[in-house]
C-alpha cells in the first residue's frame, strides 16, 4: 500500500517537470508560456524555438509518462495502480505543482504512459496520430482524433474495461485542454 501511494505521488512530481520551460531555458529561448499558443508543449516550442527544441521536449515529455508506469510495472504493480500511476503523471504535465498548475495539453505525456501501459495501444494511437496529420496538417485535429478513438482501439487490444475508462478520462482531459484549439477548428481559423 505504501509502496502503491509513493509510485503515485512520484509519478505526479515526475509529470509536473515541464520539459518546454527547462528545454527553452537552457536553450537560451523565451518561456512558451509567455508567447505564441502560451502553451508549454512541443507544439509552441518547435513554432517559437525550432525543430532541435521542440524533439528535446517532445522526448521528455513522453519520457516522464513512460518512466513512471515502467517503474510500476517493475515493481509488480497491479493493471489498477500502473493506470492511477499514468494518471498521476498525465495530471502532473497538465497541473504541474512546479509551475503554478499551468501545464501542457497532455498529448506527448498521453502517449508516454500509453506506451509505459501497453505498446501496441501507443503504436495504434501514432499510427492514427501520422496519418491524421499527414492528411490535414494540423496536429490539435491530429491529437483529438486518436483520443477520441482510444477507448475503442484500447478495447479492442486490451479488452481490460479498467484500460477503456482511463482511456476515457484521457480522452475527456484532453479535450477539455484543447477548448481553444477545438473553438478554432470550428471556425475554420486552426493553423
Amino acid at each position: 500500500m505504501l509502496t502503491d501511494i509513493l509510485l503515485i505521488v512520484s509519478a505526479y512530481l515526475i509529470g509536473s517537470v515541464s520539459s518546454a520551460i527547462i528545454v527553452c531555458r537552457l536553450m537560451g529561448k523565451p518561456d512558451p508560456r509567455t508567447i505564441g499558443s502560451r502553451n508549454p508543449g512541443a507544439t509552441n516550442v518547435m513554432r517559437q524555438a525550432g525543430k532541435k527544441a521542440a524533439i528535446i521536449t517532445l522526448l521528455g515529455d513522453v519520457l516522464k509518462g513512460v518512466i513512471p508506469v515502467l517503474i510500476a510495472k517493475i515493481l509488480g504493480a497491479s493493471l489498477t495502480i500502473q493506470l492511477l500511476v499514468a494518471m498521476a503523471a498525465f495530471l502532473g504535465h497538465l497541473y504541474p505543482v512546479y509551475f503554478g498548475l499551468k501545464g501542457g495539453k497532455g498529448v506527448a505525456t498521453a502517449m508516454g504512459v500509453l506506451l509505459g501501459l501497453n505498446w501496441l495501444v501507443a503504436l495504434t494511437a501514432l499510427a492514427i496520430w501520422l496519418l491524421v496529420y499527414a492528411i490535414k496538417r494540423i496536429s490539435s485535429l491530429s491529437a483529438l482524433t486518436t483520443t477520441a478513438l482510444a477507448p475503442i482501439y484500447i478495447w479492442l487490444i486490451t479488452h481490460s474495461k479498467e484500460f477503456v475508462f482511463f482511456g476515457l478520462l484521457l480522452t475527456a482531459l484532453i479535450y477539455w485542454r484543447h477548448r481553444s484549439n477545438i473553438r478554432n477548428l470550428v471556425a475554420g481559423t486552426e493553423t
